[in-house]
């Protein structure tokens, strides 16, 4: 099992900044993919962000250019740097850890940006 525990979210205004953290415990080794998706109310949960085990990212159109994924191996968490944050960037933000054939996911963050 792998437990994902993030912390970060809150209220910001539009064109601020924010940083999510999603902290990983249990079996962690052979994850070979994190990432960070997101739901707003009435929509379908997709993809942010995410960052293989090799340090590759890849990101949804809609956050290039202003939200940066990393990881500190160390710490065995994950970071999601969120700036020039948009009122259409509210939702909760979810955490995700890949170990074949496994999907972990942890409990979401509220993120609301405010016009």
């Amino acid at each position: 099992q792998v437990q994902l525990v993030e912390s970060g979210g809150g209220l910001v205004q539009a064109g601020g900044s924010l940083r999510l953290s999603c902290a990983a415990s249990g079996s962690i080794f052979s994850i070979n993919l994190m990432g960070w998706y997101r739901q707003a109310p009435g929509k379908q949960r997709e993809l942010v962000a995410h960052i293989t085990s090799g340090g590759s990212t890849d990101y949804a159109d809609s956050v290039k250019g202003r939200f940066t994924i990393s990881r500190d191996n160390a710490k065995n968490t994950v970071y999601l740097q969120m700036n020039s944050l948009k009122p259409e960037d509210t939702a909760v933000y979810y955490c995700a850890a890949a170990r074949h054939p496994n999907i972990y996911w942890g409990q979401g963050t509220q993120v609301t940006v405010s016009s």
